[in-house]
């Protein structure tokens, strides 16, 4: 695994804080390889790895994972091998110490996290609470 190293990237912005915050959410190599790899596709370095977490599901939260051009207010940000990771400040409690991991089997491909905060899931496995 990488070791991950803080960025204080979004001096672009004027409006964020001089030193963003960092989070403690990890990206695995091989996520970090996917995420390079998509954001290479795309022909957009400029874009981060969003992680939020959001009212919904059948458990009461969601998991969502975006590209994202922006850095927002009360951001936190990490890098992992050139790839950025952005979480909100409103999900960062729900994701301290989470793990981003992708897996690319032949039973299974994408993106997964493994959240110790989650106190439970659905059956589907899209939600948690």
């Amino acid at each position: 695994m990488t070791t991950p190293t803080q960025d204080t990237a979004g001096a672009e912005t004027g409006q964020l804080d001089e030193q963003l915050k960092s989070h403690q959410v990890e990206l695995t190599d091989a996520a970090s390889a996917k995420v390079a790899a998509l954001l290479e596709q795309e022909g957009r370095q400029d874009l981060r790895l969003r992680v939020a977490v959001q009212p919904g599901g059948c458990s009461g939260l969601i998991y969502q994972l975006y590209f994202d051009e922006r850095l927002l207010d009360g951001d936190a940000v990490r890098g992992f091998g050139g790839v950025e990771v952005i979480v909100d400040k409103m999900s960062v409690p729900y994701l301290e110490g989470a793990t981003i991991d992708f897996e690319d089997s032949i039973s299974k491909q994408g993106f997964t996290i493994d959240n110790p905060n989650a106190g439970g899931s659905c059956a589907c496995g899209d939600s948690f609470h």
